[in-house]
């Protein structure tokens, strides 16, 4: 069919008949108003569930030329009461020639409108019978998106400068409305058949794999897609394009492909080879084939988040996707492996067995966070996932222990709070407590349980409860094999000659905020425990009422093995069978809680990390620097104790270990750099250059090495040229130079090039080189570093708006999704945070328009600009901004709230630790030094 025409709102003026059935009859005072003055007949943000969705056939034209689409949806109907009203959504379009299409023929329906909730109200004449079948018919027309959802534009630039166009699609978690009229929500799934009008320059692809071409008049075609497997609306997806594919199939028969730009299609190899081995793993682990015939991954120029899972047709950042062997870092290729291991996670957890609503999105999200560790871990055991696990707990806790934090289900209901729930609680925090159910139920038995749930709710929908159900412990494994799982009670299992209730268990971890903080007494063979919550906050009071169920692991001096106790109560208290020097709780983190060291706890874990640090892992090394340091913002532990753990660190070189000193002590001075005090910020910074000198020193200026520790050399020379280190800060000048020279064509390691360039960035002529060579490079992980390196630098007129976020804001150089990250980084650079939060105030409203409110990508820029203010002078600052928003410009994001308690924090930091840094660093300054 050719472009449909954009029609006025049709509104057809017939009453309704008496013995009409409206969904909210008995509430007519209370109904809001459409827009064209009449009452609509719903008055809550969720659908009625009287009419689902069985089966949209939809066309869709969009024109690349103007940026706008035209359409024509018909939805089959299952009428499941008797009804008048069909509500269904629809934003930001115009909706014409509405058609019922009913068993005694084709007519007419009046069409309300009411945007505050993106509602369609269309109205019988007659009474739609339950069990009866109906179609509805409407067309559409509406601009393509100029943000980053719905059906939206995006454009990328050639080698020879020539602008192109696309169109691609972001429909989770709400947008799917402003695309096509819909029921825009999880539990209304359906089935799909997707016809796309093109030119001929262009092509099209969808979830599903086109069955045929047909020509229209005026040399436009139209792609026929197969119909899709049922599955709700946020997983619809098509793109219409001149991309180049490559493809190859995998063992289980799906072909999988990887779109990308012409010019970039030499970058997709590591992709393809990646998404086949892991959709191959996923098959054979999950025990449920993959259901499609075909698995497509894109790479868009133009893209918000990192990736995005729609059903055979998962889309990507270009940098989440395109590798290039000899660019592209270690840590580029953990990272696409994760983001592609994540999202092909999905096509189960997820699109197979989908949230009920978006208060459970971690049973999505959670679930694909965990999975690419597990999956990774299996099929590349040469990225050593399992060295990057912890930070993403350690990512959680910091978001969890503020009183701004959230349950992991928590009640939502509009669209920004949906959003809103896209954060590290859901992701991060949902993968740790299922690593942490995993240890404790064993992995055999954890697997089986994932795996009946997969089965059991295969196209359907699902809350909390019906994951828990599915879990028995070791005890059924070993009793009775899989036979003893699968009949099992599902209410009750049984660990260690204990009832377990999975379910009891995992409530406690799900549905409250925070986590808690466990505080261990050796006192001889007597382990007395409690536990309570962890909480930034001086207000006692906010504690209160919360109780785990504590999956407890620990070790002793005395025995490498690994003692396990389910924790229920308040307090309690365990019988050790011999004298102990030291006990270690939480083995490898396993579980998503801190550890106190009452009495003589801490010093003795400190003796053991001084005289003999392996005989803990690097995971328990990683955490116990956390957990002191963390104890400290909450006056249990005296910075000094925590100052006297970090001193062994001069002996670690393991990657976690390493980063976590690193990720507690550099924040420190960072707070510092915002406030004037040079000399104990300096002080500092040598403490920490000292510190990590002799692991320093023994790096090479190479791309040698496991991933990890190319990972580490990276972040250790970056560290070393950053902070002035003579050695480093020499051999990086020396590159850069010689860069330089080359035009940029000598080949540097690419595991040195971000200190490299860093360097290079702190004079006029470096900073402009490195411009120019982002403005002509096609390989996107070299771009992202010379990003990075040009925000920052210490020249505050190149960071000035007008050079860094105006070029971005305006999308023309620098692309506008990558404005939130320049904006963060020029806010974390001691020459430029100012400019970062005069930037964010001054172009607030513009960047919620394009963004979306309660995006993660507002919520990033609002508590990475202000995240290390610590004076109450910058605090009254933000107050006083976000203070003066309406609820229409974001007022009440949590964001916000966790922006201002974490400056309290900060503050409350720097008032109790100032003077004991400085007494401390004082007093070891000459020890320090002579090491």
């Amino acid at each position: 069919m050719s472009a449909l025409p954009v029609l006025l709102l049709l509104l057809v003026s017939t009453p309704l008949t008496s013995g009409a059935q409206l969904p909210n009859q008995g509430q007519d005072k209370d109904l809001p108003i459409a827009t064209n003055g009449e009452p609509f007949p719903w008055g809550r943000m969720r659908l009625p569930t009287t009419v689902f969705p069985l089966h949209y056939d939809l066309t869709i034209h969009p024109n690349l030329t103007t940026l706008d689409f035209t359409g024509v949806v018909r939805i089959q109907l299952d009428v499941r009461e008797d009804t008048s009203a069909i509500i269904l959504h629809a934003k930001h379009m115009q909706i014409s020639n509405v058609l019922l299409l009913a068993p005694e023929g084709v007519r007419p329906l009046r069409l309300l409108e009411y945007p505050r909730f993106h509602q369609l109200g269309l109205l019988s004449d007659s009474v739609l019978i339950k069990g009866r079948k109906y179609e509805v018919q409407l067309e559409f027309a509406a601009n393509l998106s100029d943000s980053f959802h719905g059906f939206y534009k995006s454009s990328y630039r050639t080698s020879s400068g020539e602008v192109r166009v696309l169109a691609s699609t972001q429909f989770e978690a709400t947008f799917a409305r402003g695309a096509f009229p819909c029921f825009d929500e999880p539990a209304f799934k359906a089935n799909f058949t997707i016809q796309i009008i093109r030119e001929p320059r262009h092509i099209a692809i969808s979830n599903m794999p086109k069955l045929k071409t047909v020509e229209l008049p005026g040399g436009l075609l139209e792609d026929h897609f197969d119909t899709t497997v049922k599955m709700s609306t946020y997983l619809v997806a098509y793109i219409v394009s001149d991309f180049l594919s490559v493809s190859r199939t995998t063992q289980h028969g799906v072909k999988i492909s990887i779109y990308a730009v012409p010019e970039k299609i030499d970058q997709t190899a590591f992709a393809l080879d990646a998404a086949v081995k892991l959709l191959d793993f996923y098959d054979d682990y999950f025990d449920i084939p993959y259901p499609l015939p075909k698995q497509d991954l894109a790479a868009i120029p133009d893209f918000q988040s990192g990736a995005m899972e729609n059903w055979g047709l998962t889309t990507y950042r270009e940098t989440g996707l395109l590798f290039d062997p000899d660019k592209s870092s270690a840590s580029d290729k953990l990272g696409i492996t994760k983001v592609i291991a994540h999202e092909l996670a999905h096509q189960w957890f997820g699109n197979l067995v989908t949230m009920e609503w978006w208060n459970d999105l971690w049973l999505n999200e959670g679930f694909a966070k965990f999975m690419e560790f597990i999956s990774l871990d299996i099929t590349y055991p040469e990225l050593h996932v399992d060295d990057f696990f912890l930070e993403k707990c350690f990512e959680a806790m910091e978001v969890d222990s503020l009183s701004s934090s959230h349950p992991v289900s928590t009640p939502v209901e509009n669209p920004t709070q949906i959003q809103e729930m896209f954060d590290d609680v859901s992701y991060d925090k949902g993968a740790c407590i299922l690593n942490m159910l995993r240890d404790f139920l064993t992995p055999e038995a954890f697997e089986i349980g994932i795996i009946r749930y997969l089965k059991r709710y295969s196209y359907q929908n699902t809350v909390n409860s019906h994951l828990w159900e599915k879990f028995c412990s070791k005890r059924d494994l070993d009793s009775g094999a899989s036979v003893g799982f699968q009949t099992a009670s599902s209410k009750h299992c049984w660990y260690s000659g204990d009832e377990l209730d999975v379910k009891a268990i995992m409530d406690t971890w799900t549905l409250q905020e925070g986590f808690p903080l466990v505080t261990v007494e050796v006192r001889g063979r007597e382990v007395r425990l409690s536990q309570e919550r962890y909480l930034k906050t001086d207000d006692p009071s906010l504690t209160e009422g919360f109780l785990w169920q504590i999956p407890l692991t620990y070790m002793t001096s005395a025995s490498n093995t690994i003692h396990r106790f389910l924790l229920k109560t308040k307090t309690d208290v365990l019988y050790l069978p011999e004298d102990v020097d030291w006990v270690k709780f939480n083995v490898d983190m396993s579980g998503f809680y801190m550890v106190h060291y009452a009495g003589e706890g801490w010093n003795s874990i400190i003796k053991v990390l001084q005289h003999n640090h392996t005989a803990l892992t690097s995971n328990d090394r990683a955490s116990l620097i956390h957990n002191v340091f963390q104890l400290v913002s909450i006056g249990k532990v005296k910075l000094d104790t925590a100052l006297e753990l970090s001193l062994y660190l001069s002996r670690e070189t393991e990657i976690m270990a390493v980063t976590q000193g690193f990720g507690e002590l550099v924040p420190l001075y960072k707070l510092m750099e915002k406030r004037d005090m040079a000399a104990l910020e300096n002080q500092m910074k040598g403490y920490i250059v000292d510190l990590f000198r002799g692991l320093i020193d023994k790096q090479e200026w190479s791309d040698s090495g496991s991933v990890s520790e190319r990972v580490l050399r990276s972040y250790l020379l970056l560290f070393g040229s950053v902070r002035n280190y003579p050695p480093c800060l020499t051999k990086a000048t020396q590159l850069f130079k010689q860069w330089k020279d080359s035009d940029g064509n000598m080949s540097l390691p690419v595991d040195v090039t971000m200190a490299v360039f860093m360097i290079g960035a702190r004079t006029p002529e470096g900073w402009d080189f490195l411009f120019e060579k982002y403005r002509s490079s096609l390989q996107m992980s070299l771009k992202s570093r010379f990003k990075a390196a040009m925000a920052y630098s210490p020249l505050q007129d190149k960071l000035k708006w007008c050079v860094m976020m105006e070029q971005s804001l305006h999308g023309e150089v620098m692309k506008t999704q990558d404005l939130p990250g320049v904006v963060v980084s020029v806010s974390k650079n001691p020459h430029g945070y100012k400019l970062g939060w005069d930037f964010l105030r001054a172009n607030w409203n513009t960047l919620i328009k394009k963004f979306d409110l309660g995006s993660s990508t507002i919520s990033h820029m609002v508590t990475g600009v202000t995240n290390q203010y610590s004076t109450k002078e910058m605090l009254d600052e933000v107050r006083s901004f976000f203070g003066s928003l309406t609820e229409e410009t974001g007022s009440g994001m949590r964001c916000i709230q966790q922006a201002y308690e974490t400056i309290e924090d900060n503050i409350r930091w720097m008032d109790n630790n100032l003077p004991l840094l400085q007494a401390w660093l004082d007093k070891h300054n000459y020890c320090i030094l002579d090491k």
